[in-house]
């Protein structure tokens, strides 16, 4: 073999090396693949839970201070963040995809929540429905009636339970 084709047959296979390890990166990079944005999708997951939980915090806590004596009822202020919450709360679902348990540091999600998903979803669920229950008794009510109240401490009793089971304090 001259050494003009033994430099050729060397240079090919290390193309094919090449080849052969780009192809590997990319099978393991799509394991986690970005999100359009060139964000992994699990880490997009988990920064759209973050905000989803901050945008229902900052409106629930108006609505929750309801249960407080003394509380005044503004309906406006009421229905608006109600609603708020309600929508916010079915964007969730979404965010707790497998990918999105990337133990990230910032992250208040418990590994929990995978290891107990069927609890965790039914928590979840429920959460959801006492807010569409919440809407239901707001537009009849239109006040700080004791139906009314029963159906605001069955979403603030909701969202205690999951953060006992499912959030790092």
């Amino acid at each position: 073999m001259s050494s003009q084709r033994f430099t050729r047959l060397r240079a090919a296979v290390a193309a094919l090396v090449l080849c052969l390890g780009a192809g590997g990166t990319l099978i393991a990079h799509a394991q986690n693949a970005p999100a359009p944005g060139g964000v992994n999708a699990g880490r997009q997951a988990a920064e759209e839970r973050k905000a989803v939980f901050k945008l229902i915090g900052s409106n629930f806590r108006s609505v929750g201070a309801l249960l407080k004596d003394g509380a005044q009822y503004d309906a406006a202020n009421a229905t608006k963040r109600i609603e708020r919450v309600n929508f916010l709360a079915g964007l969730l679902n979404e965010t707790f995809s497998d990918a999105s348990n990337l133990g990230e540091p910032d992250t208040k999600a418990k590994p929990d929540i995978w290891t107990h998903r069927e609890d965790f979803d039914k928590k979840l669920k429920e959460f959801q429905d006492h807010l569409v229950t919440l809407v239901a008794v707001n537009d009849k009510e239109k006040g700080l009636t004791e139906p009314f109240k029963v159906a605001l401490s069955a979403v603030a009793q909701d969202c205690k339970s999951c953060h006992d089971s499912y959030r790092v304090k």
